[in-house]
């Protein structure tokens, strides 16, 4: 191995005697000729004011040869800033070899001038046609040729070995690094850096930096902060979290102090995993070690928790990160608006938009286009199309992303003149609508029962060459069955097998709320068992549609059989699967089986909706246990839940069986104060009480 095989050089180098000598400089010698030109010039160009060389070595342009240069360089070597002039004198007439190019470079280290001595090797490799194998042996050559007497200062190895890492000549670089160990020289730390950083993201790449890692200690080189940040941002871009979070130990035990970075890194990494008790565990680390989160450090933690819908929490670090003094930058506000967004939270996404402008950090494509989404999936088409002129306003020009949200938010509330024309504007600017684009609009044709048209799309979108995917099969199962066509939807559920599409937990949920909803249970349950033997896992939607159709279809036994094989394998059901299980108890005034659904849904931890408290009310009410209604309703108004209008009449119609006056009363003038309907022989009835 090329490693093993330098490292034992080195071993031998351990000691002096071993140690290769750099050779002496010996250029060819000059007559007395070229003694008596070159003193010439010299003399002149040391004697010059403030005229420029061009004008004064004119007469000597002729005779000048590239040994010449040679030798005067060695007259005037200690004056560096009369060496640039002259050199750059000299490359207007001929170009320089490479012994000269080397001395330079050596006087420019020597002067402390890295920038000109990078850019003089650089500006080598810039060269067309160049033979890179070749003229690398020979530049490494004159480098160690000319190095004891034009200069002796190893800055210069370390100069050229970067500029051969900027270039990508990563071989000729490990090639170059074991030429000089056998002089002794070793490059620093900051070298290697350079060299680890310049490494393919990859397993191959990977395996290099670990060579280098494990082995270059070896000969002295002492790793620092930066060489593991780079060795740990190498292993999490390729997932490798859990090594990369080993070498985070592994350098606090060899003195290496990690800094903000080598956390934010490792950080970053674990959220994208998505792993938030290992994140929380590396800051408090962090706070321990009296290290400040960067910005790099909180836009990790906020796009996890967006992620992870943990909104509230995403903002409160925003406000934090705020008060650290730290200013969020654009990715930031973004991710956090996106995250809000998504969460049907548009207030105060909308909010953090203006606080953004605030900022001065101008909103992009990206942040207008979540906002639009966001209005969107809420069916409000009149703030999205507001953020969608303000977007184009300010000269940005939408994408197929924002066109096809904006035109799914039209499907969705049935504004499909609108979509359309959006669509024609889209092809018109030269946006290609894709599959998704179709999708909606099939969609929304579905919706509103223009069931003919939407085939035509779907045909003209595969005339495309758009293929037809799951979602759209999904939107065109789920518009045949909301138009009742359910011999239709079931074909079509058979045709995507043909075409090699899977039907998926969606479509089959879909088929059997159909099912349902007529009444042939038979029929829905037979979809469940297909489901189950294709392995595919029921929803909670799948089981509350079922629990439905048992419900609806009087079926309540088999509603409380479902219920218990719920419970059984460790499905938790929701507010949704005990409602309907509790008003077809009400329905058939059975209080005490309704109390009792009530009572285990509770034991299962379910919180009640809004729903579940005007079931129950109007159950209680239908009963006359008008205590245990008023006591459910105190308790859901509590809750910022609202009575509806038939739980209040149902409750005002109990009280006047009980003959409660007074309570009745009170709830009539409550529910005309909130500007509800009053049932008519209830309003006639306290018409007449009044009179």
């Amino acid at each position: 191995m090329f490693f093993n095989r330098f490292l034992s050089q080195t071993l031998l180098c351990s000691s002096s005697t071993n140690t290769r000598l750099f050779p002496d400089y010996s250029p060819k010698k000059p007559t007395i000729r070229d003694l008596e030109f070159v003193h010439q010039i010299t003399s002149i160009i040391k004697l010059r004011r403030s005229e420029p060389l061009p004008r004064i070595l004119k007469p000597y342009e002729s005779k000048f040869q590239s040994n010449h240069l040679i030798w005067v360089l060695m007259k005037i070597k200690n004056d560096y800033g009369l060496v640039l002039d002259f050199f750059e004198w000299a490359c207007l007439h001929r170009d320089p070899t490479l012994e000269v190019r080397s001395i330079v470079v050596q006087i420019a280290v020597a002067s402390k001038d890295l920038k000109m001595a990078r850019w003089l090797i650089l500006d080598f490799w810039r060269k067309p046609n160049l033979d890179v194998s070749l003229s690398f042996t020979h530049f490494v050559e004159r480098l160690v040729y000319t190095y004891k007497v034009w200069g002796s200062d190893p800055h210069v190895f370390d100069v050229f070995f970067q500029v051969l890492v900027e270039v990508e000549m990563l071989d000729e670089a490990m090639k170059f690094f074991g030429k000089i160990l056998n002089y002794g020289v070793v490059i620093s730390v900051d070298s290697w850096n350079l060299y680890l950083s310049r490494l393919p993201n990859n397993l191959h790449g990977l395996w290099k930096a670990m060579k280098v890692y494990t082995e270059i200690p070896q000969v002295g080189v002492c790793w620092n902060t930066t060489s593991y940040n780079i060795l740990i941002h190498l292993f999490c871009q390729l997932g490798k979290i859990k090594d990369a979070h080993l070498l985070l130990l592994q350098m606090e035990l060899r003195g290496c102090i990690p800094d903000v970075v080598s956390y934010s890194t490792i950080i970053n990494g674990y959220c994208h995993i998505q792993e938030l008790q290992k994140v929380l565990r590396l800051i408090r680390e962090m706070q321990i070690k009296q290290l400040n989160p960067n910005p790099c450090t909180y836009n990790s933690i906020i796009h996890l928790l967006c992620k992870m819908g943990k909104v509230v929490e995403a903002e409160k670090i925003l406000r934090e990160m705020i008060n650290e003094g730290i200013y969020p930058d654009f990715v930031v506000f973004s991710t956090l608006i996106d995250g809000l967004c998504k969460r049907g939270n548009l207030s105060a996404a909308y909010m953090l938009f203006h606080e953004m402008q605030r900022w001065r950090i101008m909103p992009d494509l990206l942040t207008y286009t979540s906002l639009i989404c966001g209005f969107c999936q809420i069916g409000n088409m009149i703030e999205a199309d507001k953020v969608f002129h303000e977007m184009c306003g300010r000269g940005l020009e939408p994408d197929e992303v924002t066109c096809t949200a904006l035109i799914d938010g039209y499907c969705k509330v049935g504004k499909m003149k609108d979509a359309f024309l959006l669509h024609n504007q889209m092809v018109q600017v030269g946006l290609v609508p894709n599959v998704v684009t179709y999708t909606a609009l099939a969609d929304g044709l579905c919706k509103s029962g223009e069931l003919d048209t939407a085939n035509e799309l779907l045909h003209e979108m595969c005339g495309k060459g758009l293929q037809l995917n799951i979602i759209t099969y999904n939107a065109m199962v789920n518009g045949l069955c909301k138009a009742g066509n359910i011999v239709e939807a079931a074909k079509l559920m058979e045709d995507m097998e043909v075409v090699g599409l899977n039907p998926d937990t969606f479509t089959y949920t879909t088929l059997m709320d159909a099912y349902c909803k007529v009444g042939d249970m038979s029929k829905a349950q037979e979809l469940l068992q297909r489901m189950l033997d294709r392995g595919l896992q029921p929803t909670i939607v799948t089981f509350n549609v079922l629990m439905n159709g048992f419900c609806m279809s009087g079926m309540l036994e088999e509603s409380e059989t479902l219920l218990k094989w719920m419970l059984d394998k460790g499905i938790t059901p929701n507010a949704i699967t005990y409602n309907s299980l509790m008003k077809q108890y009400c329905i058939r005034n059975n209080t005490c089986a309704t109390s009792a659904v009530y009572k285990g849904m509770c034991a299962q931890g379910v919180l009640p909706d809004s729903n579940t408290y005007n079931i129950l009310i109007k159950g209680h009410s239908k009963a006359r246990n008008m205590k245990e209604a008023w006591f459910l309703h105190k308790e859901m108004v509590g809750k910022g839940f609202s009575l509806t209008p038939s739980s209040y009449n149902a409750m005002i119609k109990g009280y006047l069986k009980r003959k409660k006056f007074l309570e009745a009363s009170e709830l009539f003038d409550e529910m005309r104060r909130q500007g509800l309907t009053v049932d008519k022989d209830i309003y006639d009835l306290f018409l007449d009480i009044k009179l």
